[in-house]
């Protein structure tokens, strides 16, 4: 019988898409359940089908008024702990150094804890483990607890969807959860159309809370999926993705797609979607990167400032790879520079 392993990840999908190799390595050793947000069950039939989730959506992962614990639904905490204790894990582990997800392990009572200790909370962990050089990508958190719990992670892990039929060649998603990780609609509507002058197809996805602006910049078609089982297939369909430094874009390196990612507060190193072709445009320079909660300015200039034609500049390179010469070619009058955006 195999031991039963908890592993705890709380936050968001990009999060999720990252842990993947681990998951299915782990889910031939252990049995293996997550605790993650309810949406992580849209993924775990297509790429952990070993794994089974338990859905728990933490309040301090909340991105308002996270810290009001007072309004914390306690009892969902104990009704938690009683099924987790139930089920008599072995091991229970965390890839993050994050003190709440290390005080919640030892609050399920399981006698065996793994994690990256932050703030002294080596004290409710059993084995602290060193957490990998801050310039590293995330995924190398996950392949250092693999070799503490015997697996041997590879250093950048398979692309694991197989490409299906094209429908579109670029798919464009202008959403993210934190708004300071957002381009401005303003320049996706100037991306959008220098593809289209270029005859390169495009269908645009967003989170809902923008369907209203794109609707007010005149963009007809635009689909704002309301479940990550409605996104993976509009994801399946693109040549290659567009978008922010946000779940979306992890999804569909995890779909096989190449991926271009506009960054900004965080660095491209750590957080660029894990498809061997992943490109990005890195942002402008600000002393505060990497910012995880809040931009300290009042504009994310680090983004806001790279417009369309400086953008095009990292994604036409990108573009040739994977969807080819623009059906509609340049004069060669320009055809050796980027041409003036309209």
């Amino acid at each position: 019988m195999k031991p039963k392993l908890l592993i705890v990840e709380l936050w968001g999908l990009g999060d999720l898409a990252i842990a993947t190799q681990f998951l299915r390595l782990a889910a031939e050793k252990y049995e293996v359940t997550l605790l993650a947000k309810s949406y992580a069950a849209d993924l775990q039939e297509r790429f952990w089908p070993g794994v089974r989730i338990i859905s728990f959506n933490a309040p301090w992962t909340a991105f308002r008024r996270k810290y009001r614990v007072w309004s914390w639904a306690w009892g969902e905490f104990f009704r938690l702990r009683r099924e987790i204790q139930a089920e008599q894990f072995a091991i229970v582990m965390s890839s993050r150094w994050d003190p709440r997800d290390h005080a919640l392990m030892r609050f399920f009572g399981i006698n065996k804890r793994l994690g990256f200790p932050r703030l002294g909370t080596q004290m409710f962990l059993t084995q602290s483990l060193e957490r990998p050089d801050s310039t590293k990508h995330r995924y190398e958190q996950w392949r250092v607890l693999g070799q503490a719990l015997g697996l041997n992670l590879p250093s950048r892990p398979p692309v694991l969807g197989s490409r299906r039929e094209r429908k579109v060649d670029v798919v464009v998603h202008s959403g993210a959860a934190r708004s300071f990780c957002i381009w401005p609609l303003e320049h996706f509507q100037r991306l959008i159309a220098k593809l289209r002058s270029l005859n390169y197809s495009v269908q645009v996805l967003c989170d809902r809370a923008q369907l209203e602006e794109w609707s007010r910049l005149g963009e007809a078609g635009v689909v704002a999926p309301s479940s990550v089982t409605e996104l993976l297939p509009l994801l399946d369909g693109g040549g290659v993705f567009m978008g922010n430094d946000s779940g979306p874009g992890h999804l569909a390196a995890l779909c096989g797609v190449p991926t271009f990612t506009f960054f900004g507060p965080h660095f491209p190193e750590g957080w660029a979607p894990l498809h061997p072709e992943a490109a990005w445009n890195a942002g402008r320079p600000c002393p505060h990167k990497p910012c995880e909660a809040r931009c300290l300015l009042d504009i994310h200039h680090c983004m806001v400032d790279v417009d369309a034609e400086e953008a095009w500049k990292d994604i036409e390179p990108f573009l040739l790879r994977h969807c080819g010469a623009p059906k509609n070619k340049p004069s060669a009058h320009s055809a050796n520079r980027i041409e003036k955006f309209a």
